[in-house]
């Protein structure tokens, strides 16, 4: 779990520096720079999806995670327990939310094989470099996105801790589920959610990214059971 710990770490440092320039930016600064982060986040979602290999399955999880996750209502959950902190901390006139902070930089900091293969080879081996390399990454990540997105990039620590130490604790049972194809998938249907993110920021759309969540799970999930349907499928011709 030392690779979680630093990470989590890292990113509630990060954060917590990119709170502190937050406050001297200009409102129009503090705008523009949304714009632009929201163009880059774009590029990030844009280059994870072609990792995908079966656009079949992406369209299946994605479709599932959206049937899912609005019959949940998970944002509207996520935004329930923002509410508080939103109250708080959010600044008349602020261009994000603290549940758009959570969703941005969770997604952001836990979609990816990194997070995936670095937790699974921490659970399975004890070798932490992979997570900790990454740290590094969303410590200079979690200040440019706390600067713009305020609170709730901090807020998404929680986030980390609880995935990246579940895929930890579980890597024995999960690593026989997340062959590099399976990861390729999750990532894949994940950079969906973050084009959907970078439009967001940009203003151009108003996508409940939250309840779209689902489908990160239903990817992997898709790609392990195909091969048995196919199994089945040949089985009765």
């Amino acid at each position: 779990m030392l690779g979680v710990i630093v990470n989590v770490i890292t990113v509630i440092i990060g954060s917590s520096i990119g709170l502190l320039f937050k406050k001297g930016i200009p409102e129009r600064v503090s705008n523009a720079a949304m714009i632009g982060l929201g163009a880059c986040t774009l590029y990030i979602g844009i280059s994870g999806s072609l990792c995908g290999e079966n656009v079949l399955i992406l369209i299946a999880a994605v479709v599932l995670g959206a049937i899912v996750g609005t019959i949940l209502n998970i944002d509207g959950a996520i935004n329930r327990l923002a509410g508080k902190v939103e109250s708080k901390f959010k600044k008349a006139g602020s261009g994000a939310s603290v549940a758009e902070g959570i969703i941005t930089a969770t997604l952001l900091f836990c979609v990816g094989s990194m997070t995936v293969t670095g937790s699974i080879q921490a659970g399975l081996t004890g070798d932490d470099s992979i997570l900790i390399t990454k740290a590094m990454l969303d410590l200079v990540s979690s200040m440019m996105l706390a600067s713009s997105l305020g609170i709730g990039v901090l807020l998404a620590s929680v986030a980390v801790l609880v995935i990246q130490g579940g895929l930890v604790l579980l890597a024995g049972l999960i690593s026989p589920l997340m062959s590099a194809g399976a990861i390729n998938e999750m990532t894949c249907a994940g950079s969906i959610l973050i084009i959907m993110i970078g439009t967001n920021l940009m203003g151009i759309t108003k996508i409940k990214v939250a309840d779209f969540l689902p489908a990160i799970i239903f990817a992997p999930v898709i790609y392990n059971i195909i091969p048995l349907i196919e199994k089945l499928w040949k089985m009765v011709v």
